[in-house]
């Protein structure tokens, strides 16, 4: 035989991952496997849910044996689909919801009954489930057994006891005649009392009306509380994004300090060139600007120039009553409106 180093190296790794997958595979979906027992799923109705949900324990004779796949609504009832491993379900067994924790947590028990297995295509009805004692079946109840009491003939009972107990010990006295004052109250607010059940009977059954609106406003409230914590993790995730930035800009700074000193003082000598020459300009602006109206003047009348020659003639001479040149070297005078008017020849 081929020692296995000797073997092709690439065929020896291919063998192993596909045994590999294979092994992966089957341990993945040993769950849909025929051979594997995975337990029967049964359907029960129910009149409510109950708090029951999936994941719940599925339990016979306090023995867990599964656990509830799937609670749904199916037109006024409640299907509930539970799968059941290694114990029997007759065709007579009942299913109700229990309370398994003071917290509120419930389970689905199973009472076996009945001599053939349960169908598993077949729902179990409504007339052999239960669902836990709720609150508006006690007042229900209460409500009826109140309305049974004749409160005029419990009254009349406790008088009687009473006076065919008067000559018995003070205390017993005293207690009695509570009892017949009790009985007198109750009697006397029997419509009261009637009153207050059915009035609690009707805010059991607004209650229970607005049941669809109650699960809104707490779903409301989670989304409401899920979207504060996540802008509380945006919140905090920005501050703490702003202190590691407020902390790289330190570092920087503090390793950078020795070049940015000289060159923010190099920048100000920069800026004082700048603002010298910014002013030499605003300077030359403001001696252009009479030689550019000047120039304006003397060239805006026609196809020619005016100009203007100071020095040409000789000055201003005065030789007795004479005067040779009396106007002199006159600068030309600009007027307001009319440009510059020039004394002088072309």
């Amino acid at each position: 035989m081929t020692p296995l180093r000797q073997r092709n190296q690439a065929a020896v790794g291919a063998v192993t991952l596909v045994v590999l997958a294979l092994t992966m595979m089957v341990v993945y979906s040993a769950d849909s496997l025929p051979f594997v027992d995975n337990g029967i799923t049964y359907s029960a109705e129910f009149a409510e849910s109950a708090g029951l949900a999936a994941d719940n324990e599925v339990q016979v004779a306090g023995v867990r044996v599964g656990e509830v796949e799937d609670v749904v609504l199916d037109g006024k009832k409640v299907r509930v689909t539970f799968n059941v491993e290694g114990a029997r379900v007759g065709a007579d067994s009942t299913a109700s919801i229990e309370i398994k924790t003071l917290l509120g947590e419930k389970f689905l028990a199973i009472q076996p009954a009945g001599a053939g297995p349960q169908d598993p295509n077949e729902t179990i009805p409504l007339e052999r489930t239960r669902t836990p004692f709720q609150l508006q079946d006690a007042f229900d109840q209460l409500s009826d057994t109140v309305e049974e009491i004749d409160t005029e003939q419990l009254a009349q009972s406790f008088t009687v006891l009473s006076d065919s107990l008067r000559d018995t010990p003070e205390h017993v006295r005293d207690a009695l005649d509570g009892l017949s004052a009790l009985s007198r109250t109750v009697s006397s607010r029997d419509d009261e009392l009637g009153e207050l059940l059915a009035n609690t009977g009707q805010v059991s059954k607004i209650l229970a009306d607005r049941n669809a609106e109650l699960t809104k406003i707490v779903e409301d409230g989670n989304l409401l509380l899920t979207e504060l914590q996540n802008r509380e993790e945006a919140i905090d995730a920005l501050l703490t994004g702003a202190q590691e930035l407020a902390a790289e800009l330190s570092g920087l700074v503090a390793d950078n300090s020795a070049q940015l000193r000289p060159a923010l003082e190099k920048l100000g000598v920069v800026t004082d060139v700048l603002q010298r020459n910014q002013d030499n300009l605003n300077r030359s602006l403001e001696l252009l600007a009479p030689f550019s109206r000047v120039g304006a003047n003397a060239t805006s009348n026609g196809r020619w120039f005016e100009g203007y020659i100071c020095g040409l003639f000789p000055p201003v001479i005065n030789a007795g009553a004479a005067r040779i040149n009396p106007e002199g070297c006159t600068p030309p005078i600009s007027a307001p409106d009319q440009g510059v008017t020039q004394q002088g020849g072309n």
